[in-house]
C-alpha cells in the first residue's frame, strides 16, 4: 500500500445508510473495506460499485457484536492495508418491543450490536490512528437516542450511548489529531424503514419528507474531508426533527 493512500472501514456497510457511505467515500478516493454480518451477496455487489469509483473495495463478514471475531477481522485489515483514516461504525439493528415485554435477548442484542461493537472496532483502529496521528471516527447514532422512543429502550440506549462515546473520545484523542463525530439521522429510506407508514410522521418533519441514505452519507464526507475543527459533536441530518 502506498502511504499516500486513503483507506476507510464501514460496518455494516452492505445495504442501505452503510453502502451509501462507502459508496460516498470510494468517491472521494478512499479504498473502502466493508463488514457485513451475513447478507454475501450484497456485500459483493457493494464491493463491486466501490470498486467502479476507481478504488480498491473488500468486504469481510463478522459479528460486530462478538469482541473476538472483531479483533481477528480487523487485525487482517490493519495488516493489509496498514492504515485506517476513518473509520464509519455503522452497524446497527432493532428489537423493537414494549420495555415491560422486552426479552434480555432482545436488550443483549441491540446493546452488542450497535453499541459494544463501537467499542470493539475503535480500539485497534484508534491504535492505528494514534501512530498515524490523524484519523476520523464517525459514529452513527440516532435521533431515537436524542429523544427516546416508545417500545425502543434498547436501541435509544444504544444510541445515547454512542453519544456519550463520541464525547469521551472527542475529548481523549483531539490531541492526537484524530475527531470523533456522531450522525443523528432520522427518518431515512432504508430496508429498516421500508414498511414504516410515511404519512403518519411526516407532519413532525419541518421538512415534510424521509430522507435518503445519501444525505446521510454527504454528511459523512463532510465529517472526513472537510470537519477539520469538528470534533465530538452530534450532527442531526432529520430534516428538522429535533428542534
Amino acid at each position: 500500500m502506498s502511504a499516500e493512500t486513503k483507506v476507510a472501514v464501514v460496518t455494516g456497510g452492505s445495504r442501505g445508510i452503510g453502502r451509501a457511505c462507502a459508496l460516498e467515500l470510494a468517491n472521494a478516493g478512499y479504498d473502502v473495506v466493508i463488514n457485513y454480518a451475513g447478507n454475501e451477496a450484497a456485500a459483493g455487489e457493494t464491493v463491486k460499485m466501490i470498486e467502479e469509483a476507481g478504488v480498491k473495495g473488500e468486504a469481510f463478514k463478522f459479528d460486530v457484536g462478538n469482541k473476538a471475531e472483531v479483533a481477528a477481522a480487523m487485525a487482517k485489515i490493519i495488516e493489509k492495508y496498514g492504515r485506517v483514516d476513518v473509520l464509519v461504525n455503522n452497524a446497527g439493528i432493532t428489537r423493537d418491543g414494549l420495555f415491560i415485554r422486552m426479552s434480555d435477548e432482545q436488550w443483549d442484542a441491540v446493546v452488542e450490536t450497535n453499541l459494544s461493537s463501537a467499542f470493539y472496532v475503535s480500539n485497534p483502529v484508534v491504535k492505528v490512528m494514534m501512530k498515524q496521528r490523524s484519523g476520523a471516527i464517525i459514529n452513527m447514532s440516532s435521533v431515537v437516542g436524542v429523544y427516546g422512543n416508545a417500545g425502543q429502550a434498547n436501541y435509544a440506549a444504544a444510541k445515547a450511548g454512542l453519544i456519550g462515546f463520541t464525547k469521551t473520545l472527542a475529548k481523549e484523542l483531539g490531541s492526537r489529531g484524530i475527531r470523533v463525530n456522531a450522525i443523528a439521522p432520522g427518518f431515512i429510506k432504508t430496508d429498516m424503514t421500508k414498511d414504516l407508514d410515511e404519512s403518519k410522521f411526516t407532519d413532525f418533519i419541518p421538512m415534510k419528507r424521509m430522507g435518503e441514505a445519501s444525505d446521510i452519507a454527504k454528511t459523512v464526507r463532510f465529517l472526513a474531508e472537510d470537519g477539520g475543527y469538528i470534533t465530538g459533536q452530534v450532527i442531526g441530518v432529520d430534516g428538522g426533527l429535533v428542534i
